[in-house]
């Protein structure tokens, strides 16, 4: 399953990456260690946004592309252990995924750590077949836990959900941040498929101090960080859990099929 065709907000995007400055990809790298801030964004209010920050930023181009494919398969415990971790509000919490670049063939196997202090992203090239974890996968995450949170390795890890999805990468060039538009989404488990409305972008502010252009021009403009990941929504989704305080964003957001 894929991301499927262009949206509304793929459109409007294509139109805001076409009038700004390309970047490559080592200058939009760094900021493994950040404050997140994730924003629903119409795709109507996108030109604003993007008329806001001005020249200041670049857009990410790899090759002729400013809009890439990425797919990541998430693990979690059989209890869910991470989910749980994050519904229940913990401040200490980790997440694992193998996140593919569908344009490139790189696969890289990701493990976030959040804080009191942010994020802090940790990840090696992954080679195993069919989407599993091995050995050294496994070594790999327990020891990023166990040094990142202080906790005990989890247990048993098994692949529980996809997400799919297209994103274009602002740059700012002033400073470290970054500002990340997904749009396509599609969440499936081999049974069940849902998909994000096409005229939004999940829109994400990656910045050391969580208050960086973005996130004010978006201040500005009425619009309010929401606090949902695609893990924890494709999980209140496809599991039918209970969403919590990500229910107005599901309602708004996602839809069956």
């Amino acid at each position: 399953m894929n991301a499927g065709q262009a949206t509304p907000a793929d459109l409007v995007l294509a139109g805001i990456a076409a009038g700004l400055p390309p970047v490559g990809l080592a200058e939009a790298a760094g900021l493994m260690s950040r404050i997140d801030r994730k924003y629903l964004v119409p795709a109507a209010a996108l030109a604003d946004l993007a008329g806001r920050l001005g020249e200041r930023f670049a857009v990410l181009q790899i090759g002729r592309r400013r809009q890439f494919r990425y797919s990541s398969t998430y693990f979690d415990t059989p209890d869910l252990l991470t989910y749980r971790q994050h519904r229940q509000g913990r401040r200490r919490r980790f997440k694992v995924r193998v996140r593919a670049y569908a344009d490139s063939g790189e696969r890289w196997l990701e493990v976030k750590l959040s804080g009191e202090c942010g994020t802090d992203k940790h990840r090696v090239p992954h080679r195993a077949a069919g989407g599993a974890l091995s050995a050294e996968d496994r070594e790999f995450v327990s020891d990023v836990v166990l040094r990142g949170l202080r906790t005990p390795p989890p247990g048993p890890l098994l692949p529980i959900l996809t997400t799919d999805y297209r994103r274009m990468t602002l740059v700012d060039r002033a400073g470290a941040a970054r500002l990340t538009c997904d749009t396509g989404l599609v969440c499936h488990d081999g049974r069940r498929a849902f998909r994000a409305r096409g005229d939004y972008a999940l829109v994400e502010s990656k910045s050391e101090s969580g208050d960086a252009a973005p996130d004010r021009a978006l201040r500005a403009m009425g619009v309010r960080p929401v606090s949902v990941s695609k893990y924890c929504m494709a999980v209140a989704l496809l599991r039918d859990t209970a969403a919590g305080r990500w229910r107005r964003v599901l309602r708004d957001y996602m839809m069956e099929g």
